[in-house]
């Protein structure tokens, strides 16, 4: 189990960034997972995509994202929005779990981006599903 999860919106450098955090937590002593979300290769989430069964690795997700006490979000800035993989990857675990709000509800969450423009819009935009889903958005962001 990891304390926190930190999930990244891109394999470049948003990936890197994560890896900072990663870095800076184990300095700490947090234990920390880093998750890929462009690894995942979870399908477009639509009911069609559902009623057709759920992705393989799903449950091994929803677990971790039930079992982290916090999260940290990495995520670049794709016409002035969050990068499509985020909230697909945040659809299906919430489709994927029974008590879907188990792994959100009270947790804090950093948001951060390295983006070509700033990643602002992004983040603001993060901050508001975040915070919709139940996670407790810290008020500075990277």
């Amino acid at each position: 189990m990891s304390d926190v999860l930190i999930l990244a919106g891109s394999n470049n450098k948003n990936l890197e960034l994560a890896k900072k955090f990663y870095d800076e937590l184990s300095n700490n002593n947090i234990s920390s997972k880093i998750i890929d979300m462009t690894e995942l290769e979870f399908p477009l989430y639509t009911a069609r995509a559902e009623a057709g069964g759920l992705p393989k690795n799903l449950a091994e997700q929803v677990e971790a994202f039930d079992k982290a006490k916090g999260f940290v979000f990495a995520v670049p800035e794709y016409n002035g929005g969050v990068p499509p993989v985020v909230p697909n990857t945040l659809a299906w675990i919430s489709r994927g779990s029974k008590d879907w709000r188990k792994c959100f509800n009270h947790k804090p969450a950093a948001i951060a981006a390295f983006s070509g423009g700033g990643g602002t819009h992004a983040l603001m935009a993060l901050r508001i599903q975040l915070s919709y889903i139940g996670l407790n958005v810290l008020g500075r962001q990277v």
